[in-house]
């Protein structure tokens, strides 16, 4: 095909599938769907017509910390058999709890549940991956292994997305789609589980000099705050608004935060804690609230880095 027939024949499907009037419908589902689904199908050009799936319930994103690090230091034959091990245990872990695997890409596994108890499940499932990660691959691994989990609430809506092709490239072509807030939530509280962050907060160390006193008075102030007690002069001598000034230095102060492996969204915790109320790592407070900022939720999120007591004794 000629480049130019390309371009039209690409410009004219982006426009037929852009238009208002191509049509989606939207079937509701409590169980996750299938590839073979008849309700999801890919774009239909000819009818201006696309069939998708919505269903609200828990989405679980696993991967692996340090992958980079890892991937640097050792042999191409030992990264595929760590990697093996790690899909393949996170595959049946997801499956204990009646989980569906939907997506692999890299170490990052993504897990849907059925509606019916997704928060228990969801939540086991998290546990039983952390429990494996911590007892069972680090172990048997000759290195430092650890895992982030992340688990959203919500209403996803699943299309196919590719074109259908024949060969042995097919299945490179064509997937199922999952779209929605809960999908990107839980994938951003996976790239924090598990993880340490330090943060720099520029500071001055600032000294006053009182009478009363018989030594200095140190106090931690803010750049800004600082400034802004400087007199505007354009004498080379500093000039504070404050008599007894009497001297700073720069210190910058550093905070670590340091995430469990498991985070989830509020709306998992409670429900978890509604359907488990006497569940362990709820009477025990295993679960703690943490200062978590993400793109686009303003509620707040639960962590722990809890795991089943069983794995410890292996």
């Amino acid at each position: 095909m000629a480049l130019e027939d390309f371009l039209k024949e690409t410009n004219d499907a982006v426009k037929t599938v852009l238009n208002s009037s191509f049509e989606i419908e939207v079937y509701d589902t409590k169980t996750v769907p299938r590839f073979d689904d008849s309700l999801v199908t890919f774009d239909n050009l000819d009818e201006s017509k696309k069939k998708c799936r919505r269903l609200e319930s828990c989405v679980l994103y696993v991967d692996i910390r340090n992958s980079a690090a890892i991937s640097s230091e050792r042999q191409h034959w030992t990264l595929a058999r760590l990697y093996s091990a790690f899909v393949r245990s996170m595959i049946k872990a997801a499956k204990y709890y009646g989980g569906h695997v939907r997506n692999i890409i890299g170490d990052r596994v993504m897990v849907v549940f059925d509606q019916e108890n997704c928060f228990t499940n969801a939540v086991n499932t998290a546990i039983l991956m952390n429990s494996i990660s911590r007892y069972i691959i680090d172990k048997n691994f000759s290195g430092e292994f650890k895992c982030g989990i992340g688990i959203d609430y919500g209403k996803m809506l699943v299309t196919k997305a590719g074109e259908t092709r024949r060969g042995a490239e097919t299945e490179f072509y064509r997937s199922l789609v999952w779209l929605g807030r809960p999908a990107n939530i839980a994938s951003r509280l996976t790239d924090l589980a598990n993880k340490s962050f330090s943060t720099t907060r520029k500071e001055v160390h600032v000294a006053y000099n009182y009478a009363h006193r018989d030594d200095l008075l140190w106090l931690d102030e803010s750049y800004d705050d600082f400034l802004d007690e400087l007199e505007g002069t354009y004498s080379p001598v500093l000039k504070h608004n404050d008599e007894h000034f009497y001297t700073f230095f720069k210190s910058p102060k550093i905070t670590a935060t340091e995430y469990p492996a498991i985070l989830m969204t509020q709306a998992v915790y409670d429900g978890f804690k509604a359907s488990n109320p006497n569940d362990s790592s709820i009477q025990n407070g295993w679960w703690k609230e943490q200062s978590v900022s993400i793109k686009e939720y303003s509620g707040k999120v639960y962590g722990g880095g809890v795991v089943f007591i069983a794995a410890q004794e292996l």
